[in-house]
């Protein structure tokens, strides 16, 4: 794919300014998409050690490959890694029985990367790229660790990719946007 910087330059300067004013009205991760940041639950407010809150049993559990489905297993993990425990989220991903799914990838990735291990986050966005080429919220990650890595070019090109996507409005490319901007990176 080829395109052209000083196309990205005008793209970037425009969205930039629409974005400035989107700021105002809320901060990254609010909007209604399905990238947006999960919200807490009481796996990350009342549970502890690992645990999940199991909603039918009222109580925080071990999760256990054959208790929860992947959606579910998803959904913890996703939570996990929000709140800062890396490593619980990784060991529930590690439940999941698609361990190609692009979603189970992804937040692979984000944990791992998170946790100080750049390169296997990276190599887990590839694979998530690798089953669905359209994840933007893999490309939007990919992008953050990008600039956390000073590939500021690259970047560009998974926001870019992004949008092409049609993920122009969405929490991904804001958030990709405000990293390349030189705000918080996820």
């Amino acid at each position: 794919m080829t395109f052209s910087f000083h196309r990205l330059g005008r793209i970037s300067l425009a969205t930039g300014l629409a974005f400035g004013i989107a700021t105002a009205a809320f901060a990254v991760g609010g909007g209604n998409d399905d990238t947006n940041p999960p919200p807490k639950t009481e796996t990350t407010k009342t549970c502890t050690g690992g645990k999940v809150w199991d909603k039918a049993k009222k109580e925080c559990v071990t999760p256990k490959k054959s208790s929860f489905n992947d959606d579910d297993l998803y959904n913890f993990a996703r939570e996990f890694a929000y709140a800062g425990q890396y490593e619980n989220a990784i060991t529930v991903l590690n439940l999941a029985r698609n361990q190609n799914d692009p979603r189970i990838l992804n937040y692979l990735g984000y944990s791992n990367r998170k946790a100080g291990r750049m390169e296997l986050g990276m190599s887990y966005y590839r694979k998530a790229l690798q089953a669905d080429e359209n994840y933007i919220l893999a490309r939007s990650y990919m992008g953050m660790a990008l600039v956390e890595q000073g590939d500021i070019q690259g970047a560009r090109v998974q926001l870019v990719e992004i949008r092409d996507r049609g993920g122009e409005g969405t929490w991904a490319y804001r958030a990709l946007l405000q990293s390349l901007n030189g705000y918080r990176t996820y």
